[in-house]
C-alpha cells in the first residue's frame, strides 16, 4: 500500500490493518510537521530525527507510568489472592 509521510510517498507492506497502517502514517506526519513548524528547519531528516526523539520521548513515558503503577497493582492482587487463599483453607469463618 502506498502512505504518505511529510509530502512524501512510500510503499509499505502492509500485513496488518490498512487503516491502522494509515493512521500510524498521519501520526509520523503530525509530528514531523509540528517539528518542522516549531523549529522552522527545512531539512527532512532532521525534522525525522527530532520527530523521532519526540515520538520515543513518548514511549518511555508512558513505560515509565506504566512502571510506577505495576508495582501497588502487583501489591494490590497479591493482597487479594491471600484473601481468597484464607476463605478457600476456612470457609467457616
Amino acid at each position: 500500500m502506498k502512505i504518505e509521510i511529510f509530502d512524501q510517498s512510500y510503499n509499505v507492506n502492509a500485513e496488518s490493518d490498512e487503516a491502522y497502517m494509515r493512521e500510524l502514517a498521519e501520526y509520523v506526519d503530525g509530528k514531523m510537521r509540528a517539528v518542522a513548524e516549531a523549529t522552522h528547519l527545512v531539512d527532512s531528516v532532521k525534522i525525522a530525527v527530532l520527530a523521532a526523539l519526540n515520538m520515543a520521548d513518548e514511549i518511555f513515558a508512558m513505560r515509565q507510568a506504566g512502571e510506577e503503577w505495576k508495582g501497588p497493582v502487583r501489591e494490590r492482587v497479591k493482597r487479594c489472592a491471600q484473601l481468597v487463599d484464607r476463605v478457600l483453607d476456612n470457609p467457616a469463618a
